[in-house]
C-alpha cells in the first residue's frame, strides 16, 4: 500500500469522526474492506461498543481498539486449539499497543483525554504472547467461564425484546 493510499484511509477515518462516528469506528470502517467487510454499517455496527474507552467508561482507547479488531481480521484464529495463530495475534496486538502507547504516551482514554494523569493506569505491553494452554487445570482456576456465560446472560435478558425466536 502507498503512503497516498494510506492517508487517504486515514483522512477516511478522521471524516467518519468528524460525521459523528467513535474512534473505533471511525479505524475500523476506514480499514475493514481490506479484510472483506464490505458493508460499512456492518463495520460501524461491529465496533460501535468500543468508542470512548469501551462505550464510554474511559478505558482502553478506541482508536487502539479499532486497531486490534483489525488485527483479529488480520491474522485473528478461528480454530479452537490455533495457539500458533493466537500467539501470533496477540504479538501484532502488542507490537501495535505498544507504537500507539510510544506515541501517545498511554492506551488508556481517560489518559489520553486529560481526565486522569498519564501513568495512572498500567497497561502492560511486555507479556508473553502465546496463550497458555487450555488443560482442565487452566480452566478450574480462572473465573472467566462463569462471567462469559453471565454476560451472555445479561445481554439477552436486557434485550430479549428485540430478538425473535429464529435470532436465539
Amino acid at each position: 500500500m502507498t503512503e497516498e493510499q494510506i492517508e487517504s484511509r486515514a483522512q477516511r477515518a478522521v471524516e467518519l469522526f468528524k460525521q459523528g462516528f467513535n474512534c473505533s469506528q471511525a479505524v475500523f470502517a476506514s480499514c475493514c474492506d481490506l479484510y472483506g467487510i464490505t458493508d460499512e454499517q456492518l463495520a460501524l455496527r461491529l465496533s460501535a461498543s468500543f468508542g470512548g474507552g469501551m462505550g464510554r467508561m474511559r478505558l482502553v482507547c478506541g482508536a487502539a481498539s479499532g486497531m486490534f479488531l483489525l488485527a483479529g481480521l488480520q491474522n485473528g484464529s478461528s480454530t479452537p486449539h490455533d495457539n500458533e495463530g493466537k500467539m501470533a495475534n496477540y504479538a501484532l496486538v502488542q507490537q501495535l499497543a505498544g507504537e500507539f502507547k510510544d506515541t501517545y504516551g498511554s492506551l488508556i482514554c481517560s489518559e489520553l483525554l486529560g481526565l486522569a494523569p498519564k501513568g495512572s493506569c498500567h497497561v502492560k505491553l511486555d507479556l508473553d504472547p502465546r496463550p497458555a494452554e487450555r488443560t482442565q487445570e487452566y480452566y478450574d482456576k480462572r473465573p472467566c467461564p462463569e462471567m462469559i456465560a453471565q454476560a451472555v446472560r445479561i445481554y439477552l435478558r436486557n434485550n430479549q425484546n428485540s430478538f425473535n425466536d429464529t435470532k436465539i
